[in-house]
């Protein structure tokens, strides 16, 4: 058996002192760190955070070792049958995915700080922690007398934990699953109003899979007393960083449901059902796939959807949902030169920031797009018979249960065989081209007597003259530019901050001066690598950014009603 202690060495240095002990079999063992964490599918570097690194046979001499990579070390076992791992991991940074240690809480992603090495990967894990004894805490991990234990590393990878003294809990059940929904920091949570609609989206969901992968599950709830919001999906848990404090069960209300039910969600999709070419996980490389809109796309669309079919949103709440969805398409022109598919290859190489401008689009927006419309399609094929949970269902019993991953061609089979269509064109044209969507997305939401309504920006800089800044306390940055429009004829530049119109610093209100000089000729002016320049903005009788909205038509026919019934509901 592997055994790992965990102690808080340093909590105003924030350094967690991680112990491992395995058994070695031959004369050479190689150490491993992960390279990356799953729902984050980037290199992540964990091994810079380690510190004092050691290893010793279990009389305490030290062993001769290398590191061979930057994450990966070769120590010299030929003396040992056992050999102990000793290092120090700095955790200062609370979100979903990281590890954080204070004098006030232990919070570990053993992903990102526990090594392993291939002989014994398939071995039992105790976890032991060094924590005070007034601290509870939260995990999926299975409770012994001393301490915790993990089936396997892949499991202990997968199983992050909170200890604390500020932990919160409440429990519910559904189909036979107990769900724990845990909260720490400074919150004061409404239990009946967050328990009941927990609840409710729960029970819709495994209603579809017509049962939930495992029998316990968790919700980890780091609160934060500052602005925050992230999720990372684990197969008996979840993190969830929120914040500010106050307003978790304010106006961040939603922004917790709609987490909550997506993370849910992926412990079918993703956890379950898994790209083949993650199947297993690889933590020493990068494990590149093209099918990041079935993995984040169907997970975006499948997580907001359930809220309204269980009845936690209403129509309109929903509707604002996937209309932003719609927006954030639209206003990304990297839609015309990179598809989803490569966009999904390269989450390894810049996907999770902005990156060059127009460059590439969202496996999340783009895929949660292409499921609706998948969605809607096989319903049409159907006869409102079955959707999209018919797709996933199948992936869900046809591959993750028999323990295979899914290649985008089985993606395409399953569909096709639920359809008796050809989706050639459909993959060709949209997944791996850069075909407009307007056509398909106008199409769905004609089918379910909807239609997609857009008018100009109400801002002056996006809608007449085609650039989005970013507000800072002593100018605009511009973030993007609409191409053909003036600011992008006029000269403007991502990254530009604007000071002034027409010689008027802005002071904080850049469209209240576009807007006073709305007849006359416009120049900015603005810093760019250190130098004041300014442009003048040859404006044209035309609009350019657009807020699109999502409407019920005025008169649908009967098939029309009865398909958005069938698409609303949760039958």
């Amino acid at each position: 058996m592997t055994q790992f202690t965990f102690s808080v060495e340093s909590p105003s240095q924030q350094f967690i002192r991680i112990s491992v002990q395995f058994d070695t079999l031959d004369s050479e063992t190689f150490i491993q760190l992960p390279s990356w964490r799953p729902g984050r599918y980037e290199l992540a570097d964990f091994a810079k955070n380690v510190r004092n690194f050691t290893v010793t046979n279990l009389d305490g001499k030290k062993l001769d070792f290398t590191k061979v990579k930057k994450d990966r070390w070769k120590v010299d076992s030929s003396s040992t049958d056992k050999i102990s791992v000793n290092y120090s991991f700095y955790a200062d940074t609370i979100n979903a995915g990281s590890s954080f240690v204070d004098d006030t809480q232990l919070y570990v992603n053993p992903v990102n700080c526990c090594v392993f090495t291939d002989e014994t990967y398939n071995d039992k894990v105790h976890v032991k922690l060094l924590i005070p004894s007034h601290w509870e805490v939260a995990t999926s991990m299975l409770k012994l007398e001393d301490g915790w234990e993990c089936e396997n590393i892949d499991e202990l990878l997968d199983s992050p934990f909170i200890a604390s003294s500020q932990l919160q809990r409440r429990t519910y059940t559904s189909n036979g699953t107990t769900f724990f929904v845990w909260f720490n920091g400074e919150i004061k949570p409404d239990w009946d109003r967050l328990l009941k609609d927990f609840q409710a989206f729960t029970d819709a969901q495994i209603k579809k899979f017509t049962e939930f992968p495992v029998k316990e599950y968790h919700f980890l709830n780091q609160i934060l007393p500052y602005k925050a919001y992230h999720g990372v999906e684990h197969s008996k848990s979840t993190v969830i960083s929120l914040g500010p404090s106050y307003d978790v069960f304010g106006s961040l209300y939603k922004e917790l449901l709609g987490v909550s039910s997506h993370e849910l969600y992926h412990t079918w999709n993703v956890k379950a059902i898994r790209p083949i070419e993650m199947f297993p996980y690889d933590f020493t490389k990068e494990n590149y796939s093209r099918l990041g809109y079935l993995c984040e796309g169907v997970t975006t669309y499948q997580g907001d959807l359930f809220l309204m079919k269980s009845g936690v949103f209403n129509e309109q709440q929903y509707f604002d949902e996937l209309q932003a969805q719609f927006q954030k398409h639209f206003d990304n022109h990297a839609r015309f030169n990179y598809s989803v598919a490569e966009s999904s290859f390269d989450t390894w190489l810049d996907g999770y920031v902005q990156g060059v401008p127009n460059r590439k689009v969202s496996i999340y927006t783009e895929g949660c797009l292409l499921a609706f419309v998948t969605d809607v399609n096989i319903r049409r094929a159907t006869a409102n018979k079955s959707g999209i949970d018919e797709l996933m269902r199948r992936l869900y019993f046809n591959y993750a249960l028999q323990g295979k991953g899914v290649s985008e061609q089985d993606y395409k089979a399953v569909i096709e065989d639920i359809t008796g269509e050809s989706q050639i064109r459909f993959f060709d044209n949209f997944i791996h081209g850069c075909m407009p969507y307007e056509s398909i997305i106008t199409e769905s939401l004609a089918y379910l007597g909807l239609e997609l309504n857009h008018q100009p920006s109400e801002s002056y800089a996006e809608g007449r003259l085609g650039f989005k800044v970013i507000k800072q306390a002593d100018g605009f940055i511009v973030n993007t530019i609409y191409p053909g429009s003036p600011a992008e004829t006029g000269g403007l530049s991502k990254g530009d901050k604007i000071i002034a119109v027409n010689g008027f610093a802005c002071n904080g209100e850049l469209d209240k001066w576009l807007n006073y000089f709305d007849d006359e000729t416009k120049t900015v002016t603005f810093l760019r690598n250190g130098k004041y320049n300014q442009v003048s903005f040859p404006e044209l009788m035309r609009n350019f950014y657009m807020k699109y909205t999502i409407g019920k038509m005025k008169k649908p026919d009967k098939h029309q009603v009865n398909a958005f019934e069938a698409w609303k509901s949760n039958r």
